[in-house]
C-alpha cells in the first residue's frame, strides 16, 4: 500500500477551496462533485457582468463570446483536442443524444451496447431502434470485472453492419476502466463509429483524445470536474463531424448571409449548439477547471486519486460481512462494495446511516451494491471514518 499521508497537511488547506467539504465526509463525485467557493463567485459576477452590460446588445454579446471561448479552451486542454472540436451541452446525456441521433441510422444497421450502461443512454438506444427499426444488443463486459478481456468481447460481438458501439469509459456501477485506444481499433477495422459515455472519466482519467481517434466522446462538467451543473460537452473527432448531422438546430448552429438566412453548418463543434445558454455556468466551469489545474496536472491528480483509491479498497477488504466487487484496486476513483449474503441489512439502508453521520455514499442497482467515490483531494481521515462507520454498521 502506498501511504498518502505525505499530502494530507497541504490537502487540508487546498480543501478550504471546497465550502461543501467543511462538514461532511464526501464520496459521491460520480455523482456530482462540489464546486469551489470560487467558480460559485464567478457565476454570480458573470451573471452581475451580464446585467450591468446588458443583458442584451452588443458589448455582451462581445464578452459572451470571449467567455464561451475561454471555456471550449479550458475543456480542450484537459482532453488534448484541438477546441474547435468543442460542443457545448447541458450534461452528458444531451451530448450522447447529439452523437446517437445525428447517424443517418437505416433499417437493418446494428447497434452494440456493453452491459453497464447508464438507464438514459439505454433508453435512447431503445428509441432510435424503435423509430429507425435497428438491431441492437449488448455484450457482457460486466463479467470482466476481474477476468476476462473485456476487448476481445467487444470485438467478438461486432457484426458487418454495426454502425455504432455505445459504452463508458468509465463503468459507472463497477468503476472498471476500459481500454479505449484498443476499443477504438477494434471499431475502426470493422467500420464502426465508437460513441463513449466519458460521464465518469472526464475530471479523472488523463486524457489524449487526438491520440485515441474517438469518434465521440460526450461529457459533463458537474462531476469530477466540480463545476456547476448544467454545463456539459461533446468531442466530435474532426474526421467523423461530416458525417454527423445536428440533432438540434439554432442559430449558434449555422453561417448566416447579409439578409440573416442560414448558409450552411458551423464548420467547428458550434454545429451542434443550439441558441441562449446559461453563460454565467460556463464561467463557473472554466473556474473549476483552473482550481484543479492549480493543484497539479491531470495526470498528478490521477496518481493521487489512484493512491486515496488503493488505500479504501485495503480497507474495506478488512471489514468484515464487506465484499469488494473488484478483486484488486480499481484504476479509477470508484469503489463499489456489497454487504455479504449473511447481512441483513441493505445497501440503502447502509448508505442511509452513512448519510445521517455526515458521510454521503449512493447505491446502486445493477449490481446491487454501494459507490463510494475518491478524488485526489480526499483525505485519509474521511476514508477511515467512512470505513469505521461501515464496520460498526455490519457488525
Amino acid at each position: 500500500m502506498t501511504s498518502i499521508s505525505a499530502t494530507q497537511t497541504s490537502l487540508h488547506q487546498y480543501r478550504q477551496k471546497f465550502p461543501a467539504l467543511k462538514n461532511k465526509a464526501y464520496f459521491n463525485f460520480g455523482g456530482q462533485g462540489p464546486m469551489p467557493k470560487s467558480a460559485m463567485d464567478a457565476v454570480i459576477q458573470a451573471q452581475d457582468e451580464i446585467q450591468r452590460l446588458g443583458p442584451f446588445g452588443n458589448q455582451v454579446n462581445s464578452w459572451l463570446i470571449q467567455q464561451t471561448k475561454a471555456t471550449r479552451v479550458a475543456i480542450a486542454t484537459e482532453l488534448n483536442v484541438p477546441s474547435e472540436t468543442i460542443t457545448l451541452t447541458e450534461d452528458v446525456t444531451v451530448g450522447c443524444n447529439i452523437a446517437m441521433w445525428g447517424i443517418e441510422w437505416k433499417a437493418g444497421d446494428h447497434i452494440l451496447l456493453t452491459d453497464c450502461e447508464h438507464p438514459g443512454i439505454i433508453a435512447t438506444v431503445q428509441e432510435i431502434a424503435r423509430r429507425f427499426s435497428v438491431e441492437v444488443s449488448s455484450c457482457p463486459v460486466m463479467a470482466t470485472l476481474n477476468e476476462g478481456d473485456p476487448v476481445a468481447i467487444i470485438a467478438e460481438n461486432l457484426r458487418p453492419n454495426t454502425r455504432m458501439v455505445v459504452l463508458s469509459h468509465v463503468l459507472w456501477n463497477t468503476g472498471q476502466v476500459l481500454s479505449l485506444e484498443k476499443i477504438v481499433e477494434a471499431c475502426r477495422n470493422n467500420n464502426t463509429k465508437l460513441m463513449v459515455d466519458a460521464a465518469q472519466s472526464v475530471g479523472l482519467l488523463p486524457l489524449n483524445l487526438t491520440e485515441t481517434g474517438v469518434d465521440f466522446y460526450a461529457f459533463t462538467g458537474h462531476k469530477w470536474l466540480c463545476g456547476p451543473p448544467g454545463v456539459g460537452g461533446l468531442y466530435v473527432r474532426p474526421q467523423a463531424r461530416e458525417s454527423l448531422y445536428p440533432t438540434f438546430v439554432g442559430w449558434r448552429s449555422v453561417v448566416v448571409d447579409g439578409n440573416a438566412r442560414p448558409v450552411k453548418w458551423q464548420e467547428t463543434g458550434e454545429r451542434y449548439e443550439i441558441a441562449t445558454s446559461a453563460y454565467p455556468f460556463y464561467v463557473g466551469l472554466t473556474e473549476a477547471i483552473s482550481v484543479h489545474q492549480e493543484w497539479g496536472t491531470p495526470q498528478k491528480r490521477y496518481e493521487q486519486i489512484c493512491r486515496n483509491t488503493e488505500y479504501l479498497w485495503q480497507k474495506l477488504m478488512e471489514v468484515s460481512g464487506i465484499k469488494c466487487l473488484k478483486n484488486s484496486s480499481p484504476e479509477s476513483g470508484l469503489v463499489s462494495f456489497q454487504l455479504e449474503d449473511n447481512q441483513s441489512k441493505t445497501s440503502l439502508e447502509l448508505v442511509k446511516f452513512l448519510e445521517s453521520k455526515q458521510i454521503f455514499t449512493r447505491t446502486i442497482l445493477d449490481p446491487d451494491c454501494v459507490r463510494a467515490c475518491v478524488h485526489y483531494f480526499t483525505l485519509e481521515s474521511e476514508i477511515d471514518q467512512l470505513v469505521e462507520e461501515i464496520s460498526g454498521f455490519c457488525n
